[in-house]
């Protein structure tokens, strides 16, 4: 049985609407009627219903502020208004408001009210499974970004203490073979030798791994300051450095302006040392190194910068590789490094908000991309 409100004041209107609603076809219901807004909501305590006719002129109550009263005590209930005002205005803000329908004193008969009565069940029942299904789905997503949160941490948390627990053999290693040199000086056959130096070489290639792990570790779990960064004169230090570093090599920079941007100097400063030492590295087979940085562009937003060099580029087909920990698209003969500084800069610069990504070609240089937040200059 369909259990319907009925608030209306003029009791010939509220015998017409309880006529219309016995004209066939026939849903069986009942009706409560009220003259009142008072009336109303103690009937609402008492017996709940299922869809509520509502006129806005109560002797108590006037206007939008009576659909807004019940609302707010009844928000699932649905909600047909009907008044003896051709207002289009009313209209309009009654159903912003969240009204299933108004209709018109005079202008409505028995079809008309059922269907607007049976539309605004719908709806309304539509509505709260939306509603439903977007709590779950909310819920959903808050308990796997936290599963993943957590993950992350253990992961780092891992990845610092295997980290730092490895420091220890390793200096056993180290120690080891620099008295056994000592010990043995001059003495070992050259095989003997080339074992020992073979074994050096390898644990300072795993003190390198070893050292490149925790900083990616720390990366996650340090606190990141967000200010002010002149990211032109950040990348002029990180440039200095590394001429002084390649005092022989052969570079052409081309250096455009870059702006103010919000983040952390520090990390930033990582960023810059990666991508620029990376250009520096992977172009050290030319003759003549070209290296730009400067900006692409903005992406909803933010800035694209990139870092771009002559050098010996990489597959594209191995793209999915590429900001992958320990993971070298070259061979260490070939070009040095830990497979780690790709990785920290996706790391930072996902925390500053922003993504990178890369184009190459083989033996045709690379293109490294990034975004970050610009500011305002002061």
């Amino acid at each position: 049985m369909l259990r319907i409100g009925l608030v209306e004041d003029n009791p010939g209107d509220a015998r017409l609407i309880q006529e219309m609603l016995r004209e066939p076809p026939v849903t069986e219901f009942r009706l409560t009627l009220s003259t009142r807004m008072d009336e109303l909501l103690e009937s609402l305590e008492r017996e709940p219903i299922e869809v509520l006719l509502l006129d806005l002129g109560l002797p108590d109550s006037q206007g939008m502020d009576t659909f807004h009263r019940i609302n707010d005590r009844a928000p699932g209930l649905p909600i047909v208004i009907f008044s003896g005002a051709d207002d289009e205005q009313l209209a309009s803000e009654a159903m912003s408001c969240g009204a299933q329908d108004y209709l018109v004193k005079g202008r409505i008969n028995s079809f008309l009210l059922k269907r607007a009565i049976r539309y605004a069940m719908e709806r309304k029942h539509a509505e709260e499974e939306v509603r439903t299904l977007n709590r779950e789905l909310e819920n959903r997503v808050a308990e796997r970004t936290a599963q993943l949160l957590a993950a992350n941490k253990d992961l780092e948390s891992f990845s610092y203490s295997v980290s730092h627990d490895l420091r220890a053999p390793l200096r056993h290693i180290e120690g080891y073979v620099e008295m056994l040199r000592r010990a043995t000086h001059g003495t070992l056959p050259e095989k003997a030798e080339h074992y020992l130096e073979t074994i050096s070489a390898a644990s300072v290639e795993m003190g390198q791994l070893i050292d490149g792990l925790l900083a990616f570790s720390r990366m996650g779990a340090e606190p990141m300051s967000e200010i002010r960064v002149d990211l032109g004169a950040l990348l002029a230090e990180v440039v200095r450095r590394l001429q002084i570093a390649t005092p022989n090599r052969h570079i052409t920079w081309k250096i455009a302006p870059l702006p103010t941007i919000a983040g952390d100097p520090s990390m930033l400063r990582q960023v810059l040392t990666n991508l620029v030492g990376n250009a520096v590295k992977y172009s050290k087979d030319r003759a003549h190194s070209v290296i730009e940085v400067g900006i692409a562009g903005d992406e909803k937003g933010r800035s694209v910068f990139f870092v771009r060099d002559n050098g010996a580029g990489f597959d594209m087909r191995q793209y999915q590789k590429l900001f992958g920990v320990f993971q070298r698209l070259h061979r260490a003969e070939d070009f040095e490094g830990t497979g780690i500084g790709l990785a920290t800069v996706r790391r930072i610069i996902e925390r500053h908000g922003g993504r990178t990504w890369a184009e190459g070609v083989v033996d045709g240089g690379a293109t490294f991309y990034f975004t970050l937040q610009s500011v305002p200059d002061a």
